[in-house]
């Protein structure tokens, strides 16, 4: 069962397998999971409170500032990345555009060569102030866990049904550095099976994967404890087996 939270708005640095030393930011509850998925993988747990009003939780865009300057002021070795992430979806705060354009002018002072990098989930890139902000940071790294609705709605439960022709759409109109992150599973929930690394699943994410032309695939497994004790690890072999599949069609793939 999990059991990992970010308890401060401005969280590590930590050693990350894909950004280096990563400075987290967290514009969610520090006490609580708040996304519009659910993920049956997530190390923070589930969402407990999907449809409620939490915006009092929320930290304000002055108090990340605050935060963030304080550590770069503080910290003669800066990081290489300063992420978004922390307990959900970033992009579902409400003054998501104005605190990146903060944080941009805050690196920009403290640390020139510190790359701005968003996780997200892409829900909120049909609003063109979502998508203009994200286009302002170094690296946009965008999940997609299956290509077949199905699975999506059985591994990330979105609040919302999740079209993944929408996707592929909104991701293709995106013109910054976006990477496709794709966590493989396999295992059992609510009594049903579920695998997003058979034939047809790894085939159907392939094609999605040449329309929406990345510039690379990051292909992981589980490494942390889930709400959910019946997923299983994926082997580095099958991972590298998928790779290469990936890479056949053109596009740069890594396996985490």
């Amino acid at each position: 069962m999990p059991t990992f939270l970010f308890d401060d708005i401005i969280f590590g640095p930590v050693q990350s397998r894909r950004m280096g030393v990563s400075l987290g930011v967290n514009l969610l509850p520090k006490t609580i999971k708040y996304c519009n998925f659910n993920c049956i993988y997530c190390e923070c747990g589930f969402t407990p409170l999907a449809n409620k009003e939490i915006s009092h939780l929320l930290p304000s865009r002055q108090d990340v500032a605050k935060h963030l300057t304080s550590y770069l002021q503080n910290n003669t070795i800066k990081p290489d990345a300063i992420t978004f992430a922390g307990n959900g979806e970033p992009t579902i705060h409400p003054d998501f555009c104005e605190i990146i354009n903060d944080v941009i002018a805050i690196r920009n002072e403290f640390a020139p060569k510190t790359e701005i990098v968003v996780l997200t989930n892409a829900t909120q890139i049909h609003k063109p102030s979502i998508l203009q902000a994200l286009e302002k940071v170094d690296r946009c790294m965008f999940k997609l866990d299956s290509a077949i609705e199905s699975t999506i709605r059985a591994i990330n439960q979105p609040g919302k049904q999740l079209n993944v022709q929408d996707f592929i759409k909104h991701i293709s109109l995106f013109k910054g550095k976006k990477i496709i992150q794709t966590l493989c599973i396999s295992g059992e929930h609510n009594g049903v099976q579920i695998s997003n690394i058979t034939d047809t699943e790894i085939n159907a994410l392939i094609e999605v994967y040449k329309k929406i032309n990345p510039d690379e695939v990051v292909l992981y497994t589980i490494q942390r404890d889930t709400p959910i004790e019946t997923l299983q690890k994926i082997s580095k072999e099958t991972l590298e087996k998928f790779a290469k599949k990936v890479e056949l069609a053109g596009i740069k793939t890594i396996v985490s």
